[in-house]
Parts: structure tokens; C-alpha cells; sequence
């Protein structure tokens, strides 16, 4: 038992309100880019390991170059990156109470307060 707990650390999903339909990974990298606005993208912190690992499994970027593609579309007018919570249990809240958020979290902290509608993993 203690081994499956250690297993599910650190795995990423995506969550959504309860009854949001699942995303393909090539919707959720299209919201966490830039290029849908359907959605409202929300982001842990940059200190956070998960935010990395979201990124490289999610767009294939780091996140290093996503702050640069969101500073592009800041400059041109074209949208606002995702807005940054603290942690997963700010995640968990906001998605849970907005249908059009969309965020990302550790496995390990999903409830029924949320959906997960891609696992990363």
C-alpha cells in the first residue's frame, strides 16, 4: 500500500469543475499557450516542482520558455498568462468553483470537488 501512495507522488493531472468534459493534451497545451481563450488556465507558483513538470509532459516547453511566450503575448495585447495560485488546495477551490477554469495538480491531492480530465501521466 505504502508503495502505490509513493508511486502517485508527483504525478501531474489536469482538473476541471465536476462535469467538464475530458481535454486531448493538445487542448490543454492550446490554453496554456495562448492560442484557446475557451478556457481560464491557472498556474502553481514557479518555486513549485509540479509547474515544471506540467510544462515538459503538457506543451514540451520548460518553463522558462513559456514565461517567454506569455511576455510576447502580454507585449502584443494578446492575453494575460495564467493566473498563478499558491498552491494545489487554491487550485482545487477556484477550479471547483469556476466552469471555465482549467489547472493542474499532484495526483495525490485530487478530490470530488474537482474532475480530472487528463492525466499526464
Amino acid at each position: 500500500m505504502m508503495l502505490a501512495s509513493l508511486a502517485s507522488a508527483g504525478d501531474i493531472v489536469v482538473i476541471m469543475a465536476p462535469g467538464a468534459p475530458g481535454l486531448s493534451k493538445d487542448q490543454v497545451t492550446n490554453v496554456y499557450i495562448g492560442r484557446s481563450k475557451d478556457l481560464k488556465p491557472l498556474d502553481l507558483p514557479s518555486s513549485a516542482p509540479a509547474r515544471e513538470t506540467f510544462y515538459k509532459k503538457a506543451t514540451s516547453r520548460d518553463a522558462a520558455q513559456i514565461k517567454a511566450l506569455w511576455a510576447r503575448i502580454q507585449f502584443t495585447g494578446l492575453g494575460q498568462p495564467p493566473k498563478e495560485l499558491p498552491d494545489d488546495a487554491a487550485v482545487k477551490k477556484t477550479v471547483a468553483a469556476d466552469p471555465k477554469a482549467v489547472g493542474y495538480i499532484d495526483k495525490a491531492s485530487v478530490d470530488n470537488s474537482v474532475k480530472v480530465v487528463l492525466d499526464l501521466n
